[in-house]
């Protein structure tokens, strides 16, 4: 988001026929016009003095010529001082040309900003001056942003930027990660394609989290009727991590006291500490500690102890499990 500020004074003549709250506009389109006429007239002044000073510079310049000659022919074997040959006034009227186009650089600078326009395409997020209102230098007169790409920022926990690569430097040469941005509007789900690009500078110094920022371009080019994707807008993300081998995806529930998992082995309960590679919402993934062919329990029992009996009920009574 950007704030738009006049670097000139004057009076508004005109806008861009989108400034209102939620136009587009093209990169270098003209949003505001002031009031040029002032600034045209300084210029012209300012041509003047270079002008002027040109005409001094070329005055001392032949001076300085005819100085020399006379000197050569007076005392053609000496040397003579520089006062004489008329170097400081050279040097001063080439200092004075130097400041008069100085200020007429100035000058034209200050013409061409009174059309101020934005170097990228855009969007209008709120305007707060119209056509005939006087603008003073640092008065904020719009709020834009771009539309070539927009950002999300997703807080994670450290731990979570172990499955995924994120740049956390600048030099990082990691592939940029995958990720689809999906959002309900008007009672139709939406997706779009992103990648996660960094991290913002630092740790939230309240939750602890990071920020990790995900780039979505060309997000107001639409197509199969599908909005744009507008910021504000509630979004749900997922993030393409690393792909987990020789594991087993087991319900959370079954998880007692983060690392305890209970399996039937014949007639017998027995309560197995497994290696958990991580949990998502719903699953854990197991990766050691587990056999081929047990038998979970994912049934919650009041009274639990190792190696107690059990009796599994056959399938087409019930698929369950429960402790006599």
């Amino acid at each position: 988001v950007v704030k738009v500020v006049p670097q000139v004074a004057g009076r508004i003549i005109a806008c861009h026929p989108n400034f209102v709250n939620g136009g587009f506009f093209k990169a270098n389109e003209p949003l505001i016009t002031i009031d040029p006429r002032d600034y045209e007239a300084i210029v012209e002044s300012a041509e003047a003095s270079v002008a002027g000073a040109q005409v001094a510079l070329d005055r001392e310049l032949a001076e300085a010529a005819v100085a020399k000659k006379e000197w050569d022919q007076l005392h053609p074997n000496e040397t003579a001082s520089p006062l004489v040959l008329r170097q400081p006034q050279v040097r001063q009227a080439t200092a004075q040309l130097k400041a008069a186009n100085a200020q007429l650089q100035t000058a034209k600078l200050n013409l061409e900003r009174t059309v101020i326009s934005m170097p990228f395409d855009g969007r209008i997020v709120e305007e707060t001056i119209d056509a005939g209102q006087y603008l003073t230098p640092g008065q904020p007169v719009a709020t834009v942003y771009g539309t070539k790409a927009v950002e999300i920022m997703v807080p994670l926990k450290d731990s979570e930027l172990a499955w995924f690569d994120v740049p956390l430097t600048s030099d990082s040469t990691s592939p940029l990660t995958q990720a689809t941005v999906t959002a309900k509007f008007a009672g139709q789900t939406h997706t779009w394609n992103g990648t996660v690009v960094r991290t913002e500078a630092r740790i939230d110094p309240i939750s602890r989290m990071v920020n990790v920022v995900l780039e979505v371009n060309d997000p107001f080019v639409t197509k199969d009727n599908s909005p744009p994707l507008t910021p504000g807008m509630f979004v749900d993300i997922l993030i393409a991590g690393r792909q987990l081998k020789n594991v087993i995806q087991v319900p959370r529930t079954a998880i007692h006291q983060g690392k305890y998992l209970w399996v039937a082995n014949g007639e017998r309960l027995h309560i197995k500490e497994v290696g958990i590679a991580r949990f998502n919402e719903n699953f854990a993934f197991i990766s050691s500690g587990i056999n081929e062919g047990d038998i979970v329990i994912t049934d919650s029992l009041d009274t639990v102890t190792d190696n107690m009996g059990i009796r599994i009920l056959l399938p087409e009574t019930q698929t369950d499990q429960e402790a006599k």
